[in-house]
């Protein structure tokens, strides 16, 4: 082999022997970490820092979300204001009470209709009052004062023409007072009252009202044949002995509602009747201990 070929084998042989000893350093991994670490939390600032810059450009009103209630308003410059409510409906004026159950507002007359029609009695009460001089007049006060005991239809007749309603109504203060208002047309047109403490003599666990006729006589016997079926009315009082109070006319018993010393009934009469309204009235164990048959103050035949 020449000179040349001696000097390439030569070569070759280092090249091999510098490859085996020549490595690569290691990665610096942890140095690599570190610096990764550190360029997040450039970028997070950095976001934050834009997201302040956003806000900074918001008007400085603050909304508070998901509480329910209004927030406070924070002006421009830096005053508060209350926060708003929205404006409350104003209570209902105060009216009589209800009575006792839904069966005494009969004929589909309600509460509210039943105190207007009180209301228009008492008005037209106070216009009419007596003149100085006069008998005193007796201020029978505000509807509120009173509670609704019954109330139906009512029939007119040739001394009353034209249907309308009867609404009963009591109170007991400051005196105890009984009203019976007829209304007619959505107007007022009569009114019965009972003033003062009922001196009813005898010792009578039930005293049915004296004036109770206009509930149900639809028209005196002479005055021709009666408007039927006509709805009928019964009250009166009961005192502590009471526990049931039925009414019968005609050829029905009623089942009366007790109502603080108070009964009603109303019913239907189908049938020409000339007597008044059977009363009878029990005490807590059934025993009957009134009958208005046998009471001798009661007005049995109709007039």
């Amino acid at each position: 082999m020449d000179g040349n070929g001696d000097f390439e084998v030569n070569l070759r042989d280092r090249l091999i022997l510098d490859a085996a000893t020549v490595r690569p350093s290691s990665a610096p991994f942890p140095e690599i970490l570190r610096q990764g670490r550190t360029e997040q939390r450039r970028r997070r600032l950095a976001v934050a820092g834009a997201a302040l810059a956003v806000l900074a450009l918001v008007p400085a009103t603050a909304i508070a979300l998901g509480s329910g209630e209004p927030s406070s308003r924070v002006s421009a410059a830096g005053a508060t204001t209350p926060p708003t409510t929205a404006p409350q409906a104003p209570p209902p004026p105060a009216g009589p009470a209800a009575p006792a159950t839904p069966g005494q507002l009969a004929d589909g007359i309600t509460l509210q209709s039943a105190a207007t029609g009180l209301e228009q009695c008492l008005a037209m009460d106070a216009e009419h009052r007596a003149p100085e001089g006069a008998t005193p007049w007796q201020d029978l006060g505000k509807a509120a004062d009173y509670r609704i005991l019954l109330a139906h239809r009512s029939t007119g007749n040739d001394n009353s023409p034209g249907d309308g309603r009867f609404i009963v109504a009591v109170k007991d203060t400051p005196l105890p007072t009984r009203l019976i208002c007829t209304v007619k047309d959505d107007k007022a047109s009569g009114l019965n009252t009972s003033v003062g403490k009922d001196d009813a003599p005898g010792d009578r666990a039930v005293v049915p009202d004296m004036n109770g006729g206009k509930l149900y006589l639809q028209r005196l016997s002479t005055e021709g044949p009666w408007k039927l079926p006509y709805r009928w009315g019964s009250i009166g009082r009961v005192d502590s002995r009471i526990s049931r109070v039925t009414v019968t006319y005609g050829n029905a018993t009623a089942e009366a509602a007790l109502d603080h010393g108070w009964f009603a009934a109303t019913g239907t009469l189908e049938q020409r009747v000339t007597e008044a309204p059977r009363i009878k009235g029990y005490d807590a164990q059934g025993k009957e201990i009134y009958d208005s048959a046998t009471d001798k103050y009661y007005d049995k035949p109709i007039p």
